[in-house]
């Protein structure tokens, strides 16, 4: 298994100080780069890597450290220092520990997680044997094969991390899919969640009763045809095959906390005026009464809030897409993923949001028609979706059973509605009307549904709804 350890400094890591902490290994391990100079990897004396070191992160972010390692870090604005050891490597985990000690001890700061991070000692790695070239040739990726890219991770979060998104990058250009495995008890952030919805990525929980199941789906694993896939068994009623689901994912409580999950996409025109992230800091502000508390294009999110240089970064990368993750203050938990795409229709937003509720706490469902009259109005919404669903307030996903969300309305930007044949949009089968929103002459359509976490009827309307402003009656829906 492949060991992430993470240094929390005061002080940024100096080239001196990082030399010192890869020199822990002896005078018998060499240093080499990688990545444009990105990543720093200790080399045994044949050149292949024992541990990779990615370049420095200024966290100035609160709560980044306490949602995805549960570390409490030296005050903001702090250095985000992590190191990898290659799976395969005989006391590379030592090693890749030591390295953060002496990070830690000569920095001024703390290293993550402490057990493996314990002793300044050098580390023995006489004799030391390797991982294979082509799963060394990417520092995420322990096992590759013709079908899939296997991450082995043992963390608390598993978080989109500068590693694990290159990981996935390289693994769809390569026209692969990516699994990553954890121990039980691991937890993903909604960033990696969100990432693995095509297949064959998956999330792989080991399990001592199953063996290996899905932590999205609970479906039992086993290692086939180079890649973890579903196992098969005849039902005991009907002979056809079916998939048996882990008893661990299915045990579920509920304790009352609730989730409210928005996704929306927004179209802009393509001038030297726009400033992308302002549907999702008016969304933002609606909801909660702040604005967003920081961004990043990798986990842990590490600046401030700034719209404005969000859309420098997607401009500098355009015509390419550009993925952030937004993150809010760690007393309202909040998490949103935004891609930023080029098309004909000019420059788009595709956001996932969602803000997590304790069991003593009322969503701000009310609050729901403005934010969506916003959007609207000022930011050229197209469509959006909003969900209610039991599940943790943290936002962190568990490797068992949560249920599904349930719709509470959904909205249809203005010029869509403006573009629907025969007045559809307006008269629907549901049984409440819609809600305009904005100009009378060009108004937006704001759709309310059931949205009982209990009932899953809502989703029934939705696709009754769905079906009626495409006019199929008997297609599939999706938003």
């Amino acid at each position: 298994m492949t060991k992430d350890v993470v240094a929390l400094t005061q002080r940024m890591p100096d080239p001196w100080t990082m030399l010192a902490g890869l020199l822990s290994g002896g005078p018998d391990k060499l240093v080499d780069t990688a990545g444009e100079g990105a990543v720093v990897r200790l080399c045994d004396d044949e050149g292949r890597p024992l541990v990779s070191v990615e370049a420095p992160l200024l966290v100035q972010v609160p709560g980044e450290a306490e949602r995805l390692l549960g570390a409490t870090p030296p005050p903001l604005p702090y250095w985000w220092t992590e190191a990898r050891a290659t799976t395969g490597v005989e006391h590379a985990e030592q090693l890749a520990g030591t390295f953060a000690a002496r990070l830690a001890a000569l920095a001024d700061g703390t290293a993550w997680p402490p057990e493996a991070a314990q002793s300044l000692a050098v580390v023995k790695t006489d004799g030391v044997s390797v991982a294979s070239t082509p799963a060394t040739a990417q520092p995420a990726v322990d096992v590759l094969t013709d079908k899939v890219a296997v991450v082995i991770q043992d963390r608390q979060v598993i978080a989109m991390t500068a590693w694990l998104s290159d990981a996935f990058r390289t693994a769809a250009g390569a026209e692969l899919g990516l699994q990553i495995v954890t121990p039980p008890g691991t937890t993903l952030s909604p960033a990696v969640r969100d990432s693995l919805s095509n297949w064959p990525s998956r999330w792989v929980v080991r399990d001592e009763q199953d063996g290996y199941y899905d932590g999205l789906t609970g479906a039992v694993l086993r290692w086939q045809d180079g890649m973890f896939a579903p196992v098969t068994a005849p039902d005991a009623t009907t002979d056809d095959p079916r998939t048996p689901v882990a008893a661990a994912y299915q045990h579920f409580a509920d304790t009352g906390e609730r989730q409210l999950a928005i996704t929306f996409r927004t179209v802009h025109p393509a001038d030297e005026r726009l400033v992308l992230g302002g549907a999702l800091e008016s969304l933002w502000r609606e909801l909660t009464g702040e604005a967003p508390a920081g961004w990043g294009t990798a986990e842990p999110a590490n600046l401030p809030w700034s719209p404005r240089q969000m859309t420098d970064l997607a401009y500098e990368r355009a015509p390419e897409p550009t993925w952030f993750v937004v993150v809010g203050n760690p007393d309202r938990p909040g998490l949103a993923t935004v891609r930023v795409s080029r098309t004909k229709a000019g420059v788009e937003e595709h956001v996932t949001l969602a803000f997590g509720y304790g069991a003593d706490e009322e969503p701000p469902l009310e609050a729901l028609p403005r934010a969506a009259e916003l959007l609207a109005t000022r930011h050229r919404l197209q469509s959006m979706l909003a969900q209610l669903r039991k599940a943790r307030r943290d936002l962190a996903v568990p490797p068992c059973f949560e249920g599904p969300g349930v719709p509470l309305a959904f909205v249809l930007g203005a010029e869509e509605v403006h573009q629907m044949p025969d007045d559809r949009a307006r008269h629907t089968p549901l049984p409440q009307p819609p809600v305009p929103l904005g100009p009378k002459s060009r108004p937006a359509l704001y759709y309310p549904l059931p949205g009982d976490p209990s009932d899953l009827s809502g989703w029934q309307d939705f696709e009754v709804l769905m079906r009626h402003l495409k006019g199929d009656r008997t297609g599939s829906t999706s938003c």
